[in-house]
C-alpha cells in the first residue's frame, strides 16, 4: 500500500473489549483495501502488524479457539 504510514496515522484505533487492567491491551484499526492494523496500546508510535482480510480472519479465529 503506497501511503500506509499516512493511513496508520489517520486510522481510528479501537482498544480490545477484552483488555484487562490496562497493561495488556491491543488496538485494532481498519485500513483501506480490507487491511487491518494491530498495535500495542502502550506504544502507539511503535510498530503495527498489518494483516490482510484473510490474515485478520485467521488471527481472530485462532484467538477465539485459545
Amino acid at each position: 500500500m503506497k501511503n500506509l504510514h499516512r493511513e496508520l496515522t489517520r486510522a481510528l484505533w479501537r482498544k480490545s473489549t477484552y483488555s484487562g487492567s490496562g497493561d495488556q491491551c491491543v488496538e485494532v484499526a481498519a485500513l483501506p483495501h480490507g487491511l487491518r492494523a494491530v498495535r500495542d496500546s502502550k506504544d502507539p508510535s511503535g510498530p503495527a502488524l498489518i494483516l490482510s482480510a484473510d490474515g485478520w480472519r485467521a488471527l481472530v479465529r485462532t484467538a477465539r479457539s485459545v
